[in-house]
């Protein structure tokens, strides 16, 4: 009887449903905050790579989609309507390269829309960088770089300053990320998605995924900002994808169709929603509602919304909103909650077990090292620009900029991108740094001519640049002397500070002599260049130029300059009756009889060397009474995942985002007699060692310098054998460092780490090596009661100190499985003539020193912005005097004046109409250096000794708003306890008279100035 009555209501209700009408559902989508209830914010947002997959051409217009179906033009082309379609709808925007490629492409009316838009709330930029920058591989003045081009885009085109850091891809989190690009640029708060699974589960536990973040000791609380980590990722919760074609159940609410769902739709929402609630502070809880490249019809995410918010709101047991970050901030801030408080970073990252994302530290270490040399010539570049005067016509740095910024991208500088688009980064770069290069030769032009006061605009001067230098490629100084003619090498040095170098150039002859800009002769060496040098030179330049070298250079000529600060020297090279010094040269193999050491060096620093070993034995600085044994050594790990001979993939992979060795490392080590060849002269002494047949490495010790310089030529790694290998690079003494090693956050402050220890949670170690890794842009050091021991390197790198008083980098990576995290691709880089292609070579540097304890801060800041700023080369060929014709020394600040110490100008850059955007930074944390860590003042009439400087405005680091306005619109945020911090140091205002800047430890201050005519 029950069952017949059941089928009788169920008839009844279809004929009710099949006799009614359909009619049209107006759906209120009010968007306010109910006091009292959860509300659940939903944040609609697409996140577009700036290259991964594909390129950012491709991504942006939508072709090669067989690799993967995305176009950035059809997700804002379908924002439109969407958002028009309802006044409280709401949409998040943060990659400013796709947002300005379509912003040009738009018509008046439709940009007046989007204005619009903007103006009443419903589309809201967040970030407003070029990309979403990685936190682990990108150098902090990129990070500036490429913030500061989206937010004068912003800026100009629309009046409005992002409020939100939403960084919700990057592989782990920096300290630089959270005070300098997120309080430090005016944001109210910061999002990110990706943070440790150990660390997620406990704060769940404890409800502290939202945080306030002090991440430098130095600026403590006066640069904090509020932080949320997501629960899961950056997507909607499960089962409320909306995308074409996605599979979450859709909300079915006409009641004449079947399938009549609302119940149930609204049932998963509220069990959602509560149960992020429960791990969440406050009645306020986000869903990122979107993930990549989503909303390419937004129509099927804001219809289903639509619905959601109604029938939810109806239900009223939670509230739903459109909303977005910056309500969701307020909401929270709003709330009066005291927040626990966070210091450090978010590294290493690991997404599960045994699945450490520390691999991509290295990853791609060519490109790494590309982006790092474009850097420092951009920073260069923009101050000889301004010197020159930025002029409507000709060359500009614009395109190394947009290349630059670009590459910035978690998916680009980190190195997890597909191989074509990495190509497709150094493409743009190699054009950017091209007319960048124009910018340069005519800039010296014009200063040397002495134009720049009168104006110039065609300088007959032709200046020739070398960026394969590194190889031994130039062909400028490759000239044959005899025929009475003169090589002028104009030395510029970006630093506010005078500073004396080695040059070296590769010269075809040994009669050579070099004179300075005076005349007068100075002294200088011949370095022969090994046959492993000529041929990265003989094949690299065939890959990369197309070229054949016509000739052959024998020698390196080394010589000292010395170069004022922001300016230039000049020096000739000509032909000489008589060779110039060459190195004497001396092999000594291991089965050599006499004495088992050799020492080099000029004056305070000495190494020695083992012969019987062939290696170094002992660092020796006679200055600092510094005396040490050393042991440097390359080894390598076998990625675990290699392939299985029935070819099915094993457990997780080591591979472009993860470091997992399979075992213990193995020592690569020399076959056979590999004798250590040394050369010694007045200027440097050099170590040359043959590693292994693809290893080669050279140990430099230049004359007045008290650090080694070791240079390395790593590749092709051979995989023949099936293997993949990671190789490492490790120097160990004696130092007990207790565990601890300091690595930097993106070139700036310096972060303690302890191995296998967490202080945020209790560290369950199932990667020993790969889970002791950290990322480095400026160094590492560690330190014991008495000494410290420094690194540091040439571009970003991992590195770690896997037992007491060692140190290691790992310096290139070569595997042949894909870690399956999506790029769907070995990292198994070729470079191929024709068809020919072989493994990648890695040529690079690195610098050692060991101090007294507490006085290595000195060098790793200093000689630390000189390796980012290296003196920038330019050559020309003179018959006659030159300096009877030319400006033979420039500087562009008051001749008198140097920088202190401990202060760099990191942006010098023309904004035309007689503005300029200017930066300084203090170099120094506190209490890193007893005489450098204080107040600096820099004075501008100094730095600006020809200009009348009219107005001068403090802004925020990205130069989108005044200072004192960003200050004054800050949240404060209530924290738990009260947590005991140093007094916080700032510079005062700038006086309008004096026109003196003070900078506090770790302080960088940014400044638009007005000249006068």
């Amino acid at each position: 009887m029950e069952s017949n009555g059941l089928c009788v209501w169920v008839i009844l209700l279809l004929g009710c449903v099949l006799s009614s009408e359909s009619k049209y559902i107006r759906y209120d989508t009010t968007s306010t905050i109910v006091p009292g209830k959860l509300n659940v914010h939903l944040v609609p947002h697409s996140h577009d790579d700036v290259g991964w997959l594909k390129t950012i051409d491709q991504y942006y217009v939508g072709s090669n989609n067989s690799i993967q179906g995305a176009c950035v033009q059809n997700v804002l082309d379908s924002l439109v309507p969407a958002l028009l379609a309802d006044k409280n709808r709401k949409f998040i925007y943060v990659e400013q390269a796709f947002f300005q490629r379509w912003w040009m492409e738009q018509s008046d009316a439709i940009q007046n829309i989007v204005k619009e838009l903007v103006k009443s709330g419903q589309l809201e930029f967040i970030n407003g960088g070029f990309c979403m920058h990685d936190e682990a591989a990108a150098h902090y003045i990129d990070m500036i770089d490429q913030t500061t081009l989206g937010h004068q885009f912003l800026k100009e085109e629309f009046g409005v300053t992002p409020r939100i850091g939403w960084q919700i891809d990057p592989f782990g989190h920096s300290a630089v990320q959270a005070y300098l690009l997120g309080a430090e640029v005016g944001f109210d708060s910061l999002f990110f998605a990706r943070i440790d699974y150990q660390d997620r589960a406990k704060r769940k536990d404890e409800k502290t995924l939202e945080v306030v973040w002090r991440g430098s000791k130095s600026l403590g609380s006066s640069s904090q900002i509020f932080s949320g980590a997501f629960p899961e990722n950056y997507e909607p919760p499960s089962n409320f994808y909306y995308e074409v074609n996605d599979d979450s159940p859709i909300v079915q609410d006409d009641v004449n169709l079947f399938d009549y769902n609302v119940p149930e739709r609204v049932n998963e929402f509220v069990a959602a929603a509560i149960s992020q609630a429960n791990i969440t502070r406050t009645n306020h809880i986000m869903w990122t509602m979107g993930t990549d490249f989503k909303y390419q019809y937004a129509h099927t995410w804001f219809r289903q919304m639509d619905k959601f918010i109604h029938y939810v709101n109806q239900d009223g047991r939670v509230h739903a909103l459109y909303s977005t970050p910056s309500i969701y901030t307020d909401a929270k801030h709003a709330a009066n909650e005291a927040w626990p408080i966070k210091t450090d970073d978010f590294f290493p990252y690991a997404d599960r077990v045994n699945a450490y994302w520390t691999g991509y530290f290295t990853s791609r270490p060519a490109l790494k090292g590309y982006v790092r040399l474009m850097s420092g010539y951009y920073l260069a570049a923009r101050q000889l620009e301004y010197f020159k005067g930025k002029s409507a016509l000709g060359p500009k740095t614009d395109s190394l900029a947009d290349a630059l910024a670009i590459v910035q991208h978690h998916d680009a500088v980190s190195g997890t991108e597909k191989q074509h688009v990495a190509n497709d980064y150094a493409k743009r770069l190699s054009i950017g740094y091209t007319e960048a290069e124009k910018v340069v030769a005519v800039s010296l032009a014009c200063l040397t001519e002495g134009a720049t006061k009168t104006g110039c605009r065609n300088p007959h001067i032709k200046f020739q640049q070398c960026p394969l230098l590194n190889i031994s490629y130039c062909p400028a100084s490759e000239v044959d002397f005899s025929n009475g003619k003169n090589l002028v090498v104009v030395v510029y040095n970006p630093l506010g500070w005078k500073r004396e170098d080695i040059i070296r150039i590769p010269v075809v002859n040994e009669k050579v002599v070099v004179r300075d800009s005076s005349g007068k002769k100075i002294q200088s060496q011949l370095v022969p260049i090994p046959d492993a040098f000529l041929g990265l030179r003989n094949y690299h330049t065939v890959a990369y130029l197309g070229v054949s070298p016509t000739v052959k250079p024998k020698y390196w000529l080394a010589f000292s300059a010395t170069v004022p600060p922001l300016g230039f020297s000049t020096y000739y090279v000509s032909n000489a009756k008589k060779s110039a010094t060459i190195s004497d040269r001396h092999t000594a193999y291991k089965s050599w009889n006499k004495s088992d050491t050799l020492t080099v060096g000029l004056k305070n620093l000495k190494l020695t060397y083992s012969v019987k070993e062939g290696k170094i034995s002992q660092y020796i600085n006679s200055r600092s009474k510094v005396k040490e044994s050393l042991e440097q050594a390359y080894k390598f790990y076998t990625g675990y995942g290699n392939k299985s001979k029935d070819g099915t993939e094993t457990p997780q992979a080591s591979g472009a985002y993860i470091f997992r060795p399979d075992g213990s490392p193995s020592p690569l080590r020399s076959n056979g007699k590999a004798p250590l060849t040394i050369f010694r002269g007045p200027i440097v002494h050099e170590v040359h060692q043959k590693i292994n047949s693809w290893i080669y490495q050279t140990t430099r010790l230049y004359k007045g310098k008290e650090h080694a310089e070791v240079e390395f030529i790593v590749g092709p790694i051979p995989i023949d054998d099936g293997l993949g290998k990671e190789i490492a690079t490790e120097i160990k003494t004696n130092l007990a460092s207790s565990k601890t090693f300091y690595t930097d956050s993106n070139g700036r402050d310096f972060i303690e780490r302890v191995r296998d220890y967490r202080k945020d949670w209790n560290l369950e170690v199932n990667q020993p090596v790969a889970g002791n890794y950290y990322p480095i842009n400026l160094g590492i050091y560690l330190k014991d009661k008495s000494k410290e021991f420094s690194i540091l390197v040439d571009r970003a790198v991992g590195g770690a100190s896997i037992i007491d008083g060692q140190l290691e980098l790992m310096v290139h990576r070569r595997l042949v499985q894909d870690d399956s995290r999506g790029v769907g691709e070995a990292l198994n880089e070729t470079v191929c003539i024709h068809d020919k292609c072989t493994g990648l070579t890695v040529l690079g540097k690195y610098y050692f020193r060991i101090d007294p304890v507490g006085e290595g801060a000195r060098w790793r800041r200093s000689f630390g912005q000189e390796i980012y700023s290296p003196l920038l080369l330019a050559f020309t060929e003179s018959e006659g005097d030159w300096g009877d014709s030319h400006v033979t020394a420039f500087s562009g600040i008051d001749s008198s004046y140097n920088l202190p110490d401990n202060v760099a100008i990191i942006t010098l850059q023309d904004l035309g109409d007689g503005k300029v955007l200017f930066r300084l930074a203090h170099l120094y944390e506190i209490d890193e250096d007893k005489d450098l860590s204080v107040k600096a003042t820099v004075e501008l009439k100094k730095v600006f000794p020809d200009k009348q400087i009219n107005k001068i405005t403090e802004v925020s680091l990205s130069a989108n708003q005044e200072r004192a306005e960003m200050e004054r619109k800050r949240l404060v945020w209530q924290v738990k306890g009260s947590p005991q911090e140093p007094k916080v140091w700032r510079g005062g205002p700038v006086d309008s008279e004096k026109l003196v800047v003070e900078l506090a430890p770790m302080e960088i201050r940014t400044f638009i100035i007005n000249f006068g005519h």
